[in-house]
């Protein structure tokens, strides 16, 4: 694939669709938990990603090889990614999208940290320390404003910060383990094939698997297997794959906002003073942490 080193006007449209998937994906978990058990809804999910990308590999001609070295790897990488959804999953079904969007979306504040502690070239500058102060403010202010004027849950939104440490585990796993061998689709199908099957097996502590089922519900189920793990993932690693990196992390701050508007928007959640603080703390923090480093 041609590398290039600035974002063209198909990268930016491409960018900003992977970032409305992103940020309509809360809404629609939310929407599909009223049908279907939290974390057998992930289960399935997983589980129709993994067919989805395998057909998706095959038929790109490079048919899913498990490489020497790099099977547990893979299966530590599904089991952060498993953590992840369960909390995410069981977060939506507890809390509001504005308050779950806040706080997972900090995901970068939680990486950068597990970085300069652990990966080599991650340490953290001053740039990126005042993004971490100011998104781990906007966390903060978040939560000591749970509920103000919305339906937030405390229990919902301790989820939601699991799943953002999750997420943090998963992207360090894939980045400081035998995983950084691996392309990054096999990646996702190690996340996704792991996932599915552990998901399932949890999901029998959590109550019916089916709760009051409608066709809107199935329709959001294939839209998050089609569109979000299977489209959008795959969509979001091949424009880092294409584009710097750092361009295409920049753009991250925006999904937490389309989330908090869709949220808003389609639920009808309210968003008080205090998330729109919260919002643009983590927002602006976010951008501070993905800015790249000046060359001397």
């Amino acid at each position: 694939m041609e590398r290039r080193d600035r974002l063209d006007a198909v990268g930016l449209g491409l960018l900003l669709l992977s970032t409305l998937i992103f940020g309509i994906n809360q809404v629609v978990i939310k929407v599909v938990d009223v049908g279907l058990q939290p974390v057998f809804f992930a289960g399935l999910r997983s589980i129709g990603a993994f067919f989805c990308i395998w057909g998706w590999m095959a038929w790109r001609g490079r048919p899913p090889r498990i490489a020497h070295g790099t099977a547990g790897a893979g299966l530590l990488v599904g089991l952060a990614f498993s953590a992840e959804f369960l909390c995410l999953f069981l977060a939506l079904d507890r809390t509001t999208v504005v308050m779950s969007s806040i706080i997972f979306y900090s995901m970068p504040l939680w990486l950068a940290v597990i970085g300069h502690f652990a990966l080599p070239g991650e340490r953290v500058t001053g740039a990126k320390a005042a993004g971490l102060a100011v998104a781990f403010a906007g966390v903060a202010w978040a939560l000591a404003h749970r509920g103000a004027g919305g339906t937030g849950s405390l229990g919902g939104d301790i989820f939601a910060l699991g799943a953002a440490l999750g997420w943090a585990l998963t992207a360090y796993i894939a980045r400081g383990s035998a995983m950084a061998r691996v392309r990054p689709e096999m990646q996702l199908l190690w996340m996704v094939g792991v996932s599915g099957p552990v998901l399932i097996g949890a999901s029998f502590f959590f109550g019916p698997w089916v709760r009051a089922l409608e066709w809107l519900h199935v329709a959001g189920l294939v839209f998050q297997v089609v569109v979000v793990v299977a489209g959008g993932m795959i969509l979001w690693l091949w424009l880092l794959a294409r584009y710097p990196a750092s361009t295409v992390a920049s753009f991250s701050f925006l999904t937490p906002l389309l989330s908090i508007g869709f949220g808003w928007l389609l639920l009808g959640e309210p968003v008080g003073p205090e998330v729109l603080i919260a919002g643009v703390l983590v927002a602006v923090g976010l951008i501070l942490i993905a800015r790249p480093p000046r060359r001397r």
